[in-house]
């Protein structure tokens, strides 16, 4: 029986390397992982050897098509996503200047002020770019560069992002698509195009990146050298793809308004599209495109979300660690369990989620956490509540902030180790103001790519349609009433605690 075409999905992740194979159905036949180094040569500083990535997707691609056989001639098509921001520089002989800095590499921070504070001035990069320019956006890495080895930025001739060195190595052409290119600090979202005026004001030249091609097209092919390092065919299309967040979340079927994501992790984002441009006045939001033609996202990024909780368990509540070893469950069910003991509102206890500075919706570096209120009625289950609420009301600010924007939200698709926490789910529910659901299947950023991959070649008539058909929830949630108001005191005691921890750090 003649099986049908597979689309590739590869996702250059920080710590490694993920492929996903789907069908013409979204199902996933096959998928692996392959791990690669992080270099940290100073404090601040991340960087990794791009052709640790190389070894790692030819070593998953390779295995994720042999546990299928006969899977390799099948594939028909490729998308790519990766880790943001990166800065990977090219000589004029496609050859790698120097290591990979990486979108958590801090060393360009003092350009960022710079920039905000005199040239060109904050309110001038958010008109231009939508976005305030972070130490992990690529352009202020070139500019470093140029002030700290000028010698290897005047060998420079190409600056990609990860997944796009991917794609010349692939394809030996340089290629970039607009919602990875969003983050550089040089893109023009509105138009989804380099910006020349901040090229100008950066005195870069626009030489240095790559065109631009929507994310489903298909803007390159697989060259016959890669072809035989991977085992696949030659000639196959190379999707324009997306960045990681945006690839997640077309493989979360986050493609038009009304829906969101948000993913608890180490960090937390909320990912809101739209479909127009706009931005928040003050950066508080990143305004990026999405993967999807004529269409935005905002984006709300949280450093320490679940980061903050597992603190809270190693730091103040070992006692939970042992008590889960003893029961046999896992000890953020414990922390869970206590909070459940103690009313909405911690007794007026607040915690404040800013254990390694904080980026949305409140774009300071300096801000740092702490708990709020605390007095000698407060016990560990008060302190477990707070922790829960502190994180939860942090991100929510984010979904309030892309509510003021006219941005509708009826539902939250949760993902994330915290997604698993019936507990948090519904506190999540009622923070949001809106029904939270689970995914019912793989939400990565490689299935995300994958999936555009399939339209490019017309397996779907459009990204919609590819969601529409693949993606499925379950577990939905409707917010309590109640609880809703109830809640909506607690993120107003958490504004106003964040506020003076912001005038501390300022």
């Amino acid at each position: 029986m003649q099986q049908g075409p597979l689309f590739l999905g590869i996702d250059i992740g920080t710590s490694g390397t993920k492929c996903v194979l789907i069908d013409t159905t979204g199902a996933v036949v096959a998928e692996a992982t392959v791990e690669h180094p992080v270099s940290y040569p100073q404090p601040g500083w991340a960087e990794q050897d791009p052709e640790d990535w190389w070894t790692s997707t030819v070593a998953a691609v390779t295995r994720a098509c042999a546990t299928q056989p006969g899977s390799a001639p099948r594939v028909e098509a490729i998308g790519l996503s990766g880790q943001m921001h990166g800065l990977v520089t090219l000589d004029a002989h496609g050859e790698v200047v120097r290591p990979c800095i990486l979108w958590n590499d801090s060393r360009s921070t003092a350009i960022c002020e710079a920039l905000h504070a005199r040239e060109p001035g904050l309110a001038t990069v958010l008109r231009t770019t939508g976005n305030r320019v972070f130490p992990g956006f690529q352009a202020p890495k070139l500019l470093w560069m140029r002030e700290h080895e000028p010698a290897a930025f005047a060998r420079t001739a190409k600056a990609l992002l990860p997944k796009d060195w991917l794609r010349y190595r692939l394809s030996g052409a340089y290629m970039a698509e607009p919602s990875d290119a969003s983050g550089t600090a040089v893109f023009d979202c509105a138009r989804r195009t380099w910006s020349d005026g901040m090229l100008a004001i950066m005195r870069l030249p626009r030489a240095l990146f790559p065109d631009i091609a929507e994310s489903p097209e298909h803007s390159t092919r697989l060259s016959a050298a890669a072809a035989h390092a991977l085992g696949l065919r030659a000639g196959i299309g190379i999707a324009g793809g997306a960045g990681d967040q945006a690839a997640a979340a077309i493989g979360s079927g986050i493609c038009a308004e009304g829906t969101v994501s948000c993913n608890i992790g180490t960090s937390g984002v909320v990912f809101a599209a739209s479909n127009q441009w706009r931005a928040t006045p003050n950066g508080e939001l990143h305004a990026f495109c999405h993967a999807i033609p004529n269409r935005w996202h905002f984006m709300g990024v949280m450093l320490s979300a679940g980061g903050s909780l597992r603190w809270f368990r190693d730091t103040l509540a070992q006692d939970a660690v042992a008590e889960a070893i003893t029961r046999g469950v896992d000890a953020y069910d414990i922390l869970a369990e206590r909070a459940q003991r103690v009313a909405v509102g911690s007794d007026g206890l607040v915690f404040l989620p800013y254990l390694t500075g904080e980026r949305c919706p409140i774009p300071d570096p300096a801000i740092r956490g702490g708990f709020a209120g605390l007095d000698v009625s407060h016990g560990r289950d008060h302190l477990a509540r707070a922790t829960f609420e502190g994180i939860t009301a942090g991100l929510a600010g984010n979904v309030d902030l892309m509510r003021a924007l006219g941005v509708d939200v009826r539902e939250v698709r949760l993902s994330g180790g915290g997604a698993r926490s019936p507990f948090w789910r519904s506190m999540c529910a009622e923070m949001f103001d809106a029904s939270v659901c689970l995914l019912a299947s793989d939400a990565s950023g490689a299935f995300g790519v994958a999936l555009l991959a399939a339209v490019g070649s017309g397996a779907f008539a459009s990204v919609d349609a590819a969601c529409a058909a693949t993606v499925r929830t379950r577990a939905s949630l409707a917010p309590d009433a109640a609880r809703v108001r109830a809640y909506a005191a607690v993120k107003a005691r958490a504004n106003h605690a964040a506020e003076h921890a912001l005038r501390v750090a300022q």
